[in-house]
């Protein structure tokens, strides 16, 4: 017979295999938007990728957009890292994100065009990831126009019903796809049936699509793997993981301005549930905030500005969204979102994004409560009905009036500017470790 070994009464010498203390050591850092997203999220993944080996997506899908300036040529990312330009690192997108293979072949082939090279070696696509179907960006207009004026404003990509399908038990994955064809294609032809029925008017060709997605299969093929065993293997090895979330914190399903949200959790929790990591091998969170604030698509907006100001923050800031080509709403930089998000997040340090946009005004203002109903409140509402209501408490800042593009030390900032970022550390409590002034991936002071 075996033995067997008590682990009750086995002694412990008090010293750690090298892996093992590499596995504690090691900590995945991670960059979240902190407000509606759009804050330069991709910009500070491209700089911080230069020192990882491995750039990840956990959520969302290609409802996001990132933009990256490297030697002058703009890259758009949408499914794709951000970290993707960077030839030394790996890229993954996570069993989180949902991915849809045209818009993905489109993404690469137009980012080739622009000097992209070698991805076929860098990017890992999990075979967990749901596959967002065209049947799904259909139903996702059909939804919208069903909604008629309370319509959400959402970018009709697919998302929404493809994260349906995956509750709903009857989504496909990646890996359903290079799996058994047949079973494969009942699951298609399920999904359409029971879509048939719920929207008559969806029209989909059927046997063309099935004919597509055996094509894609031997396409995407050599990017699939198990990326959870994979990262956590690499994690392991000493490798240094970087995570870019997509969309933002007030976009969150569960913590956002819901209705008017994404359907994925593109706060903390997406990064563990997304890629399969466990919340001890998070290190740092950097929570990216724009310099003023901005949203796009439908929902309540507490500091926007329907004035000069805000068509100077829009024109200036170039305020269009990647994805949509909306052009986004803009006011003052409101912190009792960011605080609110930081509670959720747990930011260990704030880039601050596109200070140079506001070079040019004499006054800034920052809104630092809320009161609803004449009485101040000390938290943010979840009731859109309230949010709509609050009134902002702001306080007033002297402008810096002068160019900050060409700005690489904080000591070398106008005092005005100075005095704008400690404003935001004082009130957070979180100190400002990156501040953006530029489009370039050089445009950024590290001022800790």
């Amino acid at each position: 017979m075996a033995s067997t070994t008590d682990l009750r009464h086995t002694e412990f010498n008090g010293e750690l295999t090298s892996s093992k203390k590499n596995k504690m050591a090691n900590k995945v850092t991670v960059v979240l938007g902190a407000q509606w997203g759009d804050e330069g999220k991709g910009k500070l993944v491209d700089l911080l990728a230069v020192n990882s080996d491995i750039v990840c997506r956990c959520q969302g899908g290609n409802n996001a957009g990132h933009t990256v300036v490297v030697d002058g040529k703009e890259f758009d990312f949408h499914l794709l890292p951000s970290g993707i330009i960077n030839q030394k690192c790996k890229s993954v997108i996570g069993n989180g994100v949902v991915i849809h293979l045209p818009g993905l072949f489109e993404e690469l082939k137009k980012n080739e065009l622009k000097g992209m090279q070698g991805w076929q070696e860098r990017l890992i696509i999990s075979d967990r990831a749901h596959l967002v179907l065209d049947l799904h960006q259909q139903v996702d207009g059909l939804q919208e126009a069903e909604k008629g004026k309370n319509s959400l404003g959402t970018t009709k990509k697919g998302i929404g019903p493809t994260y349906s399908s995956k509750a709903s038990r009857n989504g496909i994955r990646i890996g359903d796809l290079l799996g058994d064809f047949n079973i494969f294609e009942e699951k298609f032809r399920t999904l359409f049936e029971s879509y048939k029925r719920m929207f008559p008017s969806l029209e989909v060709d059927v046997e063309g699509e099935l004919a597509r997605y055996k094509g894609y299969a031997a396409q995407i093929r050599p990017l699939v793997k198990d990326t959870v065993s994979y990262l956590h293997k690499e994690i392991r090895s000493g490798k240094k993981v970087l995570v870019e979330g997509a969309n933002a914190a007030m976009l969150d399903i569960d913590f956002g301005t819901y209705p008017y949200v994404t359907s994925s959790n593109c706060s903390i929790g997406g990064v563990c549930t997304g890629l399969g990591l466990p919340p001890s091998v998070l290190g740092e969170v950097l929570g990216v905030v724009k310099a003023y604030t901005t949203r796009v698509g439908d929902g309540p907006f507490p500091t926007e500005l329907n004035d000069e100001t805000g068509q100077l923050l829009q024109s200036r800031g170039h305020e269009v969204g990647v994805t949509t080509k909306r052009v986004r709403r803009c006011g003052w930089l409101d912190l009792m979102v960011v605080r609110y998000t930081a509670l959720v997040n747990g930011y260990t340090a704030i880039c601050l994004t596109k200070v140079d946009i506001l070079d040019t005004l004499k006054e800034i203002k920052i809104g630092v409560g809320y009161k609803l109903n004449g009485k101040e409140i000390d938290y943010f509402p979840s009731s859109m009905t309230e949010l709509s209501n609050v009134e902002v408490k702001y306080i007033t800042l002297e402008g810096w009036a002068c160019n900050t593009e060409g700005v690489r030390d904080m000591h070398k900032m106008p005092q005005q500017a100075k005095d704008y970022v400690m404003a935001i550390e004082n009130f957070l409590q979180i100190p400002v470790k990156y501040i953006g002034v530029g489009p370039g991936r050089d445009s950024i002071i590290n001022s800790l």
